[in-house]
C-alpha cells in the first residue's frame, strides 16, 4: 500500500510495475481528489501558460488497466502496525503486506498574528492554484513570502495571469539580501532581481513579516513587516520553505525527528513499514527537490520487489531550475572561501552570467544564469574530480573550447 499519490508515490508506483518481480497487489490511498499530477507544472498552470489536463500524469483508467486499487479523496488517518491496516478518515480500514508513506509536506507557515485568516496560503496544490487563479481576477494587490524558486513562480504566475484584467500588483518578501540565496550568487540575483522588477514585480528584500491584518470579516486585508510598514494585500501567498507531513507516521509510533526516519533501504523503525521524498529524512536530511527522491525510488522499487541492490547514499545534486523564463543552474558552494580561485564570465547585455569555483583546477561549484548549456558538463568534470589545468583559460567558454585542449594534453 502506497499512502501518498502525488509525485513520489507516482513514481514509485510506475517503478514497481515495471519491475519483473512486482507486487501482486498494489493498492494507493490519495487525499486529493485528482490522480496523479505534476506539481511543476503548476505555476504554468497558473500563469495560464498550459491547461489543466497537461498536469495529469495518469488517468484513473491507467490505474484499473495496471490492476492498482486507487482510492482518490481519501487521507489516512492511522495505521495499526501489529494487524498492519490503514484507517481514513471516512471510518474505511485496509490491510496491507508492506506500507509506503509518501505523504509529501506543506507549506512552512510562520508564526504570526492572522496567518490563519482567509486569503492566506501556500502554492503546493490544484486547490491553491485554483484559488490564487480566482484571486488574480478579484484583487489587485497580492503579497508573496519568500523569494526562493516557489515564491518567484508564483508570483509571477499571478502577474501573468493578471495581465490585460486589472493588473494585479504583485509584491515578493524575502528575509534575505537576495533572491535565491540558496543557489545564487550577489550578481546572479542582482541580475535576476532586475529582470523580475521590469516585468512589473516588486522585489523588497530584507523583509520580515510581523503579521497579517483582519478587514473585521476573517480575511487578510494588509501585512504588517518588523519595520512597521504595512502593505495592503488581497491575498498572501506564502512560499518560505516546507514541512514534512510526518504527523501519521508519528502518531503510528515511528522513529520521528522532523521527518519520519528511514534508512538507507528508505525503512522506518518498522521493518514492514517505508518512508519516501519530502516526509522522509535520512541522516538528519530532508528533501524538496525531485533529483534524489527519484534516486530514493529506485532503491525502495529494488527492494519491495525482492531485488538486491545498494541502499541509498548522499550524492552532490546540481539545482535545475527555470524561474518564469529565466534558466539557472547551480551546484556546490555559494560563497567562495580563502582556498578557491573564481573565474567569472559576465555578458550584461545578453543577460548571461557564469562563475566558477576551483580548487587545485578542479570545478568546486558552479552558477549559471542566462545560458545555462554548459552547466552538465561543469558537473560532470566536478564529480569526476578532474584535473582542468590544460583547459583553464577556455573553461568559461563551456565544453566545445575546452573539450580540445584536454584531449591535446591527454
Amino acid at each position: 500500500m502506497i499512502v501518498g499519490n502525488g509525485m513520489a508515490g507516482h513514481r514509485l508506483l510506475a517503478a514497481l510495475l515495471k519491475h519483473e518481480h512486482r507486487p501482486r497487489r498494489i493498492s494507493v490511498i490519495g487525499d486529493e481528489c485528482a490522480p496523479a499530477y505534476n506539481r511543476i507544472l503548476l505555476s504554468p498552470w497558473l500563469a495560464g501558460e498550459t491547461e489543466r489536463e497537461a498536469l495529469t500524469l495518469r488517468d484513473a483508467n491507467w490505474y484499473a488497466e495496471q490492476g492498482v486499487e486507487l482510492m482518490l479523496g481519501e487521507r489516512a488517518h492511522d495505521i495499526d502496525r501489529e494487524r498492519r491496516r490503514v484507517t481514513t478518515g471516512s471510518g474505511r480500514e485496509i490491510g496491507y503486506d508492506r506500507l509506503v508513506l509518501a505523504t509529501g509536506s506543506r507549506p512552512a507557515m510562520p508564526d504570526v498574528a492572522g496567518i490563519g485568516l482567509a486569503g492566506v496560503q501556500g502554492f503546493r496544490d490544484l486547490d491553491d492554484a485554483a484559488a490564487l487563479t480566482r484571486a488574480s481576477r478579484t484583487g489587485r494587490r497580492a503579497v508573496v513570502i519568500g523569494g526562493g524558486l516557489l515564491g518567484l513562480e508564483a508570483a509571477e504566475g499571478l502577474r501573468k495571469r493578471s495581465q490585460g484584467k486589472r493588473g494585479m500588483r504583485v509584491c515578493v518578501l524575502q528575509r534575505g539580501e537576495r533572491l535565491m540565496n540558496r543557489q545564487l550568487d550577489a550578481t546572479a540575483a542582482g541580475l535576476l532581481r532586475q529582470e523580475l522588477e521590469r516585468r512589473g514585480l516588486t522585489i523588497m528584500t530584507g523583509a520580515r513579516l510581523a503579521g497579517c491584518e483582519d478587514d473585521g470579516r476573517g480575511r487578510v486585508c494588509a501585512v504588517r513587516l518588523e519595520d512597521g510598514r504595512r502593505l495592503p494585500a488581497d491575498c498572501v501567498v506564502v512560499a518560505a520553505g516546507i514541512v514534512p507531513n510526518a504527523e501519521l507516521g508519528r502518531r503510528a509510533g515511528l522513529e520521528t525527528a522532523r521527518g519520519i526516519v528511514v534508512d538507507a533501504w528508505l525503512t522506518t523503525s518498522d521493518p514492514m513499514s517505508h518512508a519516501l521524498g519530502e516526509c522522509c529524512e535520512f541522516e538528519g536530511r530532508t528533501y524538496g527537490l525531485v533529483e534524489p527522491i527519484w534516486r530514493q525510488v529506485e532503491v525502495l522499487a529494488a527492494r519491495l520487489c525482492g531485488a538486491s541492490g545498494d541502499g541509498y547514499r548522499e550524492r552532490p545534486n546540481a539545482t535545475k531550475l527555470k524561474v518564469s523564463g529565466i534558466s539557472l543552474y547551480a551546484f556546490g558552494p555559494i560563497e567562495p572561501d580563502a582556498g578557491h580561485e573564481v573565474l567569472t564570465y559576465h555578458d550584461p547585455q545578453h543577460g548571461d552570467y557564469r562563475r566558477l569555483l576551483l580548487r587545485d583546477n578542479r570545478i568546486i561549484g558552479a552558477i549559471l544564469y542566462g545560458d545555462t548549456a554548459f552547466g552538465p558538463w561543469y558537473f560532470e568534470q566536478s564529480l569526476a574530480g578532474r584535473d582542468l589545468g590544460a583547459c583553464r583559460q577556455a573553461l568559461l567558454f563551456g565544453a566545445g573550447d575546452a573539450k580540445p585542449l584536454l584531449e591535446e594534453a591527454a
